[in-house]
């Protein structure tokens, strides 16, 4: 069975590539964004996915997927990212959600030193909740959960890899 790294070891983000990528062995690794610990921006979070698949040091397909926050007029979004590295080094990118948090979260992100999920749980007594539904599962009434957003980065992602048509080096 061909095998795909991924540069996390959250099982929120191993079962969505395990459900998009079932036919390959999803192997996780710990790997670093290098980013900080809440990517505050689209590029800071671009740059933590593609750290992260390039922080695996196995050959084959690497994937790395973050998720941040970007302020775009004002209102403060949550979004994520994906990059899928290829065996000839080829890179894909993929971006996806962008749901608006509340102003309070935009208050405390701004004052504290912390990622979103740890402001979650203590303000809305949400238990472990970036390994589980997320903030957007939280703001989505469980409409839509953290599984879902990064199974839609790599169906984007796997799409990408499948075309050869977008290929960045």
């Amino acid at each position: 069975m061909y095998k795909i790294y991924v540069g996390t070891k959250n099982p929120i983000k191993l079962k969505a590539c395990e459900q998009v990528f079932s036919e390959f062995e999803i192997i996780g690794y710990d790997s670093d964004s290098q980013v900080g610990i809440q990517p505050s921006t689209d590029e800071d979070t671009i740059n933590g996915a593609l750290n992260r698949a390039l922080d695996i040091p196995y050959k084959g397909i690497r994937i790395g997927l973050e998720a941040g926050i970007q302020e775009t007029l004002g209102i403060l979004y949550l979004i994520n990212w994906g990059v899928l590295i290829d065996e000839e080094g080829n890179i894909y990118y993929a971006g996806g959600t962008r749901i608006p948090l509340p102003k309070i979260i935009k208050e405390k992100l701004e004052t504290e030193d912390t990622e979103l999920a740890v402001i979650m749980d203590e303000y809305y007594q949400t238990i472990d909740i970036k390994h589980n539904e997320g903030a957007v599962g939280f703001f989505t009434s469980g409409q839509v959960k953290r599984v879902d957003i990064f199974i839609h980065i790599c169906k984007l992602l796997y799409g990408q890899y499948l075309s050869k048509n977008i290929v960045i080096k």
